[in-house]
């Protein structure tokens, strides 16, 4: 009788899942540069924003990363100040944030981060916020 119940005790871990992380909510964001698109996917959700990486002259870094760390409100102490709200940063200085520069989304306007509207910046950065940087994955693609 032990030897069944353990047995029913190891096909149940095995079916759900044996550790409380493998319970959490997983977040992808796919930036497509060629499209100046970013699609995320949280959950069942999937969302579709227009962005702007790097103009002609700078360059937007390729690659799968993990959010290194978030900031509300941040200001490029590299670009004149500049306000970078809901900013979830990726590698080094690059990264995703809002932007006021709304009529040039869709086309590559930035010094090398993945602007967004920030309403969206917002939403994405709760997002990343609520499942952790350890859940997040922020794939940059042609």
């Amino acid at each position: 009788m032990k030897k069944t119940v353990l047995m029913a005790a190891v096909f149940v871990a095995m079916l759900f899942g044996a550790s409380g992380p493998g319970w959490a909510a997983s977040l992808v964001a796919n930036i497509d540069v060629s499209s100046q698109t970013m699609t995320v996917r949280y959950g069942l959700s999937v969302y579709r924003w227009s962005v702007s990486t790097a103009r002609p002259g700078y360059f937007t870094p390729r690659g799968t990363y993990r959010p290194q760390r978030t900031a509300r409100i941040w200001y490029s102490r590299k670009y004149h100040m500049s306000p970078m709200p809901y900013s979830v940063f990726f590698h080094g200085g690059y990264a995703i944030h809002g932007t006021g520069a709304v009529r040039q989304l869709g086309r590559p306007a930035s010094h090398g981060c993945v602007r967004l509207h920030t309403a969206n910046a917002a939403t994405f950065y709760s997002m990343v916020r609520e499942v952790g940087f350890g859940n997040t994955r922020i794939v940059v693609t042609n």
